[in-house]
């Protein structure tokens, strides 16, 4: 590999052009990684996706590599550098001549135009190339919203009908019978992949008779989609097909749930997602196959990448590494208790990454404002901090170890760190029963991430007791519960009187009460306030609500006050973005 420009000096996208000049070509990454030319689907020369039916059908007998899930300790608002680990985790098992692929999550237009960039990763180890991958790659969330809005066109219009003519004339205009859709208890809104805070609350169909239903909505963000979560967790476009008919769009006046399939839009929907369906096949910096596949929030939505393509990388590689949204309380314990349960495979390993800014923090640092610059008090040393703030770290690598799977930390190091600072991350780390890895892959890339990789080879070689932690058949209200205790650190659940409702409803329904549980709760802290750092002591969680998501198979407890629908800041990274107009290539996605 050429050498690149510093990461010290220089912006992502910068680094990103330059390896791009040297980038194979697809079609080398796949011959070398024993994809066939049928399997593969060309995007251009740099990109593809590949025929997960006809590879899966190809090496159906033979034996899966090791599973290595990244997931990270609660993060700033900057984020710590989950990507950049998983990049850099894939380059430097490259330098030790492993065979090795990489699973992370297609970024969201929301936050790629917004504040935290593209989750291509950073310094010199990203997936590129940059541009397609973080401006809409081969269309997959294009294709989510318009098969989740197709639901709404149907619910509204419907709707619409039912209003303006009286049971026959339903049935011998459009052969419909009437659903009777309460206006006042819609389950669903609609989807845009930006943040935009206007959006959250909606009054839709204000004009006459022929301009659609007039009703409350909202819109969410494309990630946040149910279609998203059936795209994570399916497995083949039959397992799609029948999801994408259970979807719940509404209730009735009776409080009967009104599905996709009522509303006769679900195979339509599904018409929407068919090459979707098929992972899409890239690169690191460093020449290594990377899938792309569904996408990130694990906060509010399941946040990992599909299970078509773990499946898909751990026939090809001897280590497959994937990524979880978020830190470990969220992002690994969705990864834990719904991929692995939906997708029956066993990790080898789990990555806690972490970095000394974020531990500070913990620690009693002042907070990090995205859009502004890094308080000073980040830029001395400041062990007592670090050490403090390690009690979080402590809490993380105990989840990980709950679900019987082996620990590497990942220091996440910024060349500011100092080496009394990481020694202690070192001594406490060890201490709570992990290895404790020293990484300088931002900074060098594969060559700075050989402690990393020989870390997580060793992980894998130590056999493991991997389990979950409740059985499906444990009522809605106690998994809550363990998650919230064990996970989370709380003393208890408290819930509003409609959350509670739900609770109870879906707890009585033969079919709800079997659903895998997904939290939604802000990422920014162990507890749902976000202003609470390092491991909060006597606290309740809260929840609100409580979404079903019949199709994805779970039901979403709704905890705090995070919203669906993120917000655009004041100095948001659109305003960076160009275009030279001379070579078309776009200029300030980092």
């Amino acid at each position: 590999m050429p050498k690149l420009p510093d990461p010290r000096e220089n912006a992502d996208y910068i680094i990103a052009e330059a390896a791009e000049e040297y980038m194979k070509p697809i079609k080398d990454i796949a011959s070398e990684l024993g994809i066939t030319d049928e399997e593969l689907l060309l995007h251009g020369h740099y990109v593809a996706k590949v025929d997960f039916k006809k590879l899966l059908e190809r090496l159906k007998d033979k034996p899966d590599g090791k599973y290595i899930d990244v997931t990270a300790i609660t993060p700033t608002p900057l984020g710590e550098g989950k990507s950049t680990s998983s990049m850099g985790l894939v380059e430097g098992l490259g330098q030790r001549k492993v065979n090795v692929t990489a699973a992370i999550r297609q970024p969201s237009g929301g936050p790629t135009m917004n504040i935290k960039g593209s989750a291509a990763g950073g310094g010199l180890a990203q997936c590129i190339p940059l541009t397609p991958f973080s401006l809409g790659l081969t269309g997959d969330i294009n294709a989510i919203m318009n098969s989740h809005n197709l639901a709404m066109v149907a619910l509204n219009s419907r709707m619409q009908h039912e209003r303006n003519y009286t049971d026959e004339q339903l049935m011998r205009l459009s052969n419909m019978e009437r659903l009777d859709i309460d206006p006042t208890n819609i389950e669903m809104g609609w989807i845009i992949d930006f943040c935009c805070q206007g959006l959250r609350n909606i009054v839709m169909g204000l004009g006459g008779r022929t301009d659609g239903f007039t009703m409350q909505s909202k819109f969410g963000i494309a990630v946040s989609s149910e279609v998203m979560a059936i795209l994570a967790v399916a497995k083949d476009l039959a397992d799609m097909r029948e999801r994408m008919g259970k979807i719940v769009v509404a209730y009735n006046k009776k409080g009967v749930p009104i599905t996709t399939k009522d509303l006769q839009v679900d195979g339509a929907m599904t018409a929407w997602m068919v090459e979707a369906l098929n992972p899409n096949l890239l690169q690191s910096l460093e020449g290594q196959p990377v899938f792309v596949h569904a996408g990130p929030f694990a906060n509010i939505a399941i946040g990992q990448s599909s299970i078509i393509a773990d499946r898909v990388a751990l026939k090809l590689g001897d280590y497959h590494v994937t990524e979880s949204g978020f830190g470990a309380d969220i992002g690994f314990e969705k990864f834990w208790n719904l991929k692995c349960r939906f997708s029956g495979l066993k990790p080898n390993c789990a990555v806690v990454v972490a970095t000394i800014r974020a531990l500070k923090c913990h620690g009693g640092a002042p907070i990090p404002v995205p859009g502004k610059p890094m308080p000073e008090e980040y830029k001395g040393e400041n062990v007592g901090w670090v050490e403090k703030g390690c009690e979080n770290l402590v809490h993380h690598i105990n989840t990980v170890r709950k679900a019987g799977i082996n620990p590497v930390v990942c220091i996440n190091a910024f060349y500011t760190d100092t080496d009394a600072e990481i020694a202690k991350v070192r001594e406490l780390g060890e201490a709570a029963g992990a290895r404790v890895a020293l990484s300088r892959h931002w900074e060098h890339g594969g060559e700075g991430a050989l402690e990393f990789a020989d870390a997580v080879i060793d992980a894998c070689n130590e056999p493991n007791d991997f389990k979950l932690l409740y059985e499906l058949e444990t009522p809605l209200r106690e998994r809550i519960n363990l998650i919230a205790k064990e996970v989370y650190g709380a003393d208890g659940v408290d819930y509003s009187d409609v959350a509670l409702g739900k609770a109870k409803k879906i707890e009585a329904d033969p079919e709800l009460s079997k659903l895998g549980t997904c939290m939604v709760k802000t990422h920014l802290s162990l507890s749902d306030n976000p202003a609470l750092k390092g491991v909060p002591k006597g606290w309740r969680l809260f929840v609100r609500d409580i979404l079903t998501y019949g199709g994805a198979g779970f039901v979403v407890p709704v905890a705090g006050n995070i919203s669906l629908m993120p917000g655009t800041g004041s100095n948001p990274a659109y305003r960076r973005v160009d275009v030279d107009v001379e070579s078309g290539k776009v200029k300030g996605v980092f």
